[in-house]
């Protein structure tokens, strides 16, 4: 008896030996594992002006921008390093951490110096649409000349790492995501639904298919968009109906309650851009997307970028001292709280790492500056364009030299005339030159091809250099005066090297980021990608110019 139970003493200790040395075996092999977060996810929301952060501080709840400055990390001096500051040039150099001059995204709008030929900055007539019949669909990144974060992360993980992109907007979901994307999704204006392209599907998945059928578009365009809070608490804002809001077509005055059951028809929802709802469905979609796809769910690290452009419309129809656009930050902000909560429940808090940041900021409105006596500059592309062929067909004999002043300030040349009638390009450029520096609304002028001997600041010749692809580029760049750019009397734009425009939000939060800190020296929107790949121990994007920020990064994590 004695013996049998040593025999089953003895075969027990070896058991318990053998399964405590494979969980030790085991913790070890997890220790050496990889540490990455389970998912990434990039916010770009656009035309956010840095000061929008603190200029409705008082206003934001605990868990949107609130959470993100105080228990997250801030760099509180960020600034775009090219010219133009827009949409798809902004998005293509956050997400590529390089500038157009290498990834090829000058403008929203590309005009090709070889051919002459302009094209939407994500077009693609090699592809169709999905999800719809219209051609809003038929587009993908094939114009953009640099890889991005989510597509290193894809070669880090031999292609298992999931990497989608979301946005109203086609292009503010499609340069994000990169090529090899697994997916792109933005929104049909005409029809309200969720729509892709060839590039990365034959059909919509049946998620997103049931998502449509809800019909949350004309759900929310048969009510109105009124104040979140009793509109005399809007103190940051001007009174309702200033001069320099624009109102909606079909409305009598800018003021609230805004119906917008009578601002569409049936097959044109336009107008949803220009609402703070727009950026909910986006949450929305967003939040369906993990769910289904299962991102951050599958053991490995995927990736989301996500643009929240309904701030940019409604910025640009009213200008940012309205109370449409003070709205729209309230409410976006409530609405982060709510997609912070849901990625804490889904991922798990601390296990997800994020960023948020702009495209571009915004100017304020010509009329507005006036008003309060602040400096304002005017100056039209057109009429610059005009006087310059005038002079051109004076000189040669030959009528519109230049093909086109764009609102980014560059004049384009029309190289097939120039060749067909053997003008003298150096002679032609001096031409222009002299003229635009007799402008008294101008500010500077370089040509191009001589960059380096213009007399200009070192960071606006940075800024213009970053910017220019010589072959999507125009040859001559011109700078105006601080606020000349709000040539309309109503709403705003962007574009601009001034801190107006260049100055974004740039905010950490979760695996691998350090809590509650603060970083002033100036950094740049090309560094961010840089950042996020050196947290995630990947390669940086192949066209990569900016530098990895050390103070965000928790070290301790790894």
């Amino acid at each position: 008896m004695r013996q049998t139970v040593l025999v089953i003493l003895g075969v027990t200790t070896m058991i318990l030996g053998c399964a405590l040395g494979r969980g030790q075996e085991q913790g070890k092999q997890e220790a050496s594992k990889l540490r990455r977060p389970k998912l990434v996810v990039g916010i770009a929301v656009d035309q956010m002006r840095w000061d929008y952060l603190y200029r409705y501080y008082d206003r934001y709840g605990e868990g949107g921008f609130k959470r993100l400055i105080n228990d997250g990390y801030s760099f509180e001096n960020t600034y775009i390093n090219h010219i133009p500051s827009i949409t798809a040039v902004g998005h293509a150099t956050v997400f590529t951490g390089t500038v157009p001059a290498v990834h090829g995204i000058t403008s929203n709008e590309l005009i090709f110096n070889s051919t002459g030929a302009q094209s939407n900055a994500v077009s693609d007539e090699n592809v169709d649409s999905v999800g719809t019949t219209s051609e809003a669909g038929k587009m993908s990144p094939h114009f953009m000349l640099a890889d991005t974060i989510g597509d290193q992360l894809k070669l880090a993980t031999n292609f298992r790492a999931k990497v989608i992109g979301v946005s109203l907007k086609d292009r503010a979901a499609i340069l994000p995501a990169g090529h090899a994307a697994d997916a792109a999704y933005w929104l049909e204006k005409k029809e309200g639904n969720w729509i892709s392209s060839t590039y990365y599907m034959k059909e919509l998945p049946k998620w997103v298919q049931d998502f449509n059928a809800e019909g949350r578009v004309k759900k929310v365009l048969s009510g109105e968009w009124n104040t979140l809070y009793p509109i005399e608490t809007y103190l940051q804002s001007s009174p309702d109906d200033s001069p320099w809001e624009k109102a909606y077509k079909g409305q009598e005055k800018p003021v609230f309650p805004i119906k917008l059951s009578e601002l569409h028809s049936s097959d044109d929802f336009t107008i949803f851009y220009n609402t703070p709802f727009g950026n909910s469905l986006v949450l929305d979609f967003a939040k369906a997307v993990i769910a289904n796809e299962k991102l951050g769910q599958r053991g490995e690290t995927d990736m989301l970028t996500i643009n929240l452009p309904c701030t940019d419309s409604v910025s640009h129809q009213f200008g940012p001292n309205a109370i449409e656009t003070e709205d729209v930050f309230l409410r976006l902000d409530r609405d982060f709280a709510s997609f912070f909560s849901y990625l804490d429940e889904q991922i798990g808090k601390g296990q997800y790492t994020l960023f948020l940041t702009a495209d571009h900021g915004g100017n304020h409105n010509t009329s507005f500056l006036k008003q309060h006596k602040l400096q304002v500059n005017t100056a039209s592309g057109n009429e610059i364009a005009s006087n310059l062929n005038k002079l051109l067909k004076t000189e040669f004999g030959v009528d519109k030299l230049i093909a086109k002043v764009t609102s980014d300030s560059e004049l384009y040349y029309n190289y097939a005339l120039i060749r067909d009638n053997k003008i003298d390009e150096e002679k032609m450029t001096e031409i222009c030159m002299q003229q635009l520096r007799r402008n008294p609304l101008i500010e500077h002028v370089v040509d191009m091809y001589h960059v380096g001997d213009a007399a200009i600041p070192e960071v606006i010749r940075t800024k213009i250099v970053n910017g220019y692809n010589q072959e999507r580029s125009g040859r001559i760049i011109f700078i105006l005066y601080p606020n000349s750019l709000s040539l309309k009397s109503q709403g705003t734009t962007h574009r601009d090297w001034n801190p107006y425009d260049s100055k974004i939000p740039n905010l950490w939060i979760g695996w691998g980021v350090k809590k509650g800190g603060k970083c002033f020296r100036t950094v740049h929107m090309e560094d961010i990608a840089p950042t996020i790949t050196s947290i995630l121990r990947i390669q940086p994007p192949n066209g990569a110019v900016g530098n990895a920020l050390p103070e965000v990064i928790d070290f301790s994590s790894f």
